[in-house]
């Protein structure tokens, strides 16, 4: 588009009057309703400077009551506030307000794991006309962002920059996005530290819900339970070692994580300094999965379960659920043929299934640089539970949405547990083009044989069980800063 069309007429489709947005604020006289009104949350830490330019230009742009900078104000309490004005003024006849609640669109800034905050509050929140989001690749890996066509580098901050994103966003179509629910259980330990887990080492995903308490219905007697959600994959072993080692990195010395180019060529020096790439460590069995955990798979929903055998030499297991993986790789792949006597389909990001994949060691990821690259495909499941048992090493690495934690394995008879199942959908913005596929509309008519799965979920299962959790009881422990928040 011309940059003469980008001008006030332009920005009034994006525009939302005060009144709508902030409680017992003056109405007033509107013009026409706008086509495409936005929210905009920016992690203004995010992508060392480029969050707070970007904040300072939306709302040179908009009107700042629809601006939101995620470092002062929680998206939970902004929505319900908002949502709760649109009703009250939808109940006293005002059908502008009715309008823009019915084309409302969300615009977030950040990085995977400021995208996947957001996504949960609107999850749980379960606002009358779910609002659509758009995310905007701040962080390192942005794989949320490249999985619906926003790109993987930080964009420019500059007017113009903006309101060509803002145009891509008044274009782009809908799409569900399955979101995923994760459940784990360990021994409370007779001595030592209460908590096996320091609670700031866990992502804020786990946070989200911290530990189950004594009286849910999940909580076991002498068991820490802890539960979270994530949306684009859940991976254990080596790849979450890595990105462990980087994340320390980055708390102890920040100033060297100023930009992107940068995070990501340290990335690739301490991978390299990890050992993955030497032979001794990736024929050394110690650290083989097998050799530790247990994979149980429910293929489908209603299913029963099964054990699915690890092949001896994976060293490093992907759940994944959108096809970008550590910027923009796919592990999956694309096999195209139909889903006929245990055949794979594409991996569909609404399918109420999550694909699994293994690799033995970082040479076996460099597949995923040839056009047509996957790694080992294991399965592809409706509900998946891992048992980790005690092994000739001490502890693995886990990492939710790129946030990785140190994960203590059991020193004698007793499992860890990790379980992972289908939680729900919500609406996202996608680019005409992208990546991301629906089984609703699969893009190659050899994708048309997949199973189309039953999305209800188990009747019993409690609402507390089903919320993902970010609104009610996302909290940041106050020593976090929320510029670690990716």
């Amino acid at each position: 588009m011309a940059h003469s069309n980008f001008g006030e007429d332009f920005l009034k489709n994006f525009k939302i009057p005060k009144y709508v947005l902030v409680p017992k604020s003056e109405s007033e006289n509107v013009p026409d309703v706008p086509e495409c009104p936005v929210l905009v949350f920016i992690n203004s830490r995010s992508g060392g400077q480029l969050g707070g330019d970007l904040l300072v230009t939306y709302r040179s742009l908009l009107n700042e009551t629809q601006v939101f900078d995620l470092g002062e104000e929680t998206p939970d309490k902004v929505l319900s506030r908002i949502y709760a004005n649109l009703e009250k003024l939808k109940q006293n006849g005002d059908e502008f307000a009715t309008k823009i609640q019915e084309k409302l669109r969300i615009i977030v800034a950040g990085g995977d794991g400021t995208a996947g905050w957001l996504l949960g509050v609107v999850s749980d929140l379960k606002l009358s006309h779910s609002p659509p989001i758009a995310t905007v690749p701040l962080g390192t890996g942005n794989n949320l962002p490249f999985a619906f066509g926003w790109g993987k580098k930080n964009p420019g901050t500059d007017s113009q920059s903006v309101k060509s994103f803002l145009n891509e966003v008044k274009k782009a179509k809908e799409m569900k996005i399955d979101s995923w629910h994760l459940l784990m259980r360990m021994k409370t330990p007779k001595d030592g530290p209460l908590d096996p887990i320091a609670p700031l080492e866990l992502p804020h995903s786990l946070h989200a819900f911290g530990r189950v308490s004594d009286t849910n219905e999940l909580s076991v007697e002498g068991y820490h339970t802890f539960r979270g959600g994530f949306w684009n994959y859940f991976s254990m072993g080596m790849d979450a070692q890595v990105s462990y080692a980087f994340h320390t990195e980055r708390k102890l010395h920040p100033e060297k994580f100023k930009n992107q180019f940068s995070n990501q060529s340290t990335y690739a020096k301490i991978t390299r300094s990890q050992g993955w790439f030497s032979s001794s460590l990736s024929q050394s069995s110690s650290r083989n999965i097998n050799q530790f955990a247990k994979l149980m798979i429910m293929k489908n929903h209603g299913g029963h379960w099964e054990e699915l055998q690890i092949p001896p030499s994976i060293k490093s297991i992907v759940c994944l659920n959108l096809p970008s993986f550590s910027g923009g790789f796919n592990p999956w792949g694309m096999p195209t043929r139909r889903r006929h006597n245990g055949e794979f389909t594409p991996p569909y990001v609404d399918d109420g299934r999550i694909e699994v994949v293994g690799f033995r060691d970082a040479w076996h990821g460099l597949v995923l640089l040839a056009p047509k690259g996957h790694g080992t495909r294991l399965t592809q499941a409706h509900r998946i539970r891992f048992l980790f048992h005690k092994g000739a090493i001490n502890h693995t690495y886990m990492r939710i949405d790129g946030e990785p934690w140190k994960q203590p394995l059991p020193v004698d008879d007793e499992t860890v547990m990790v379980e992972i199942s289908h939680l729900r959908q919500v609406n996202m913005l996608a680019t005409h083009g992208c990546r991301s596929k629906s089984i609703n509309n699969p893009v190659s008519p050899s994708s048309h044989g997949a199973d189309e799965e039953d999305s209800d979920e188990e009747a019993h299962e409690s609402a507390e069980y089903r919320k993902f959790g970010a609104a009610d009881t996302f909290k940041l422990p106050e020593e976090i800063d929320i510029s670690q928040l990716s």
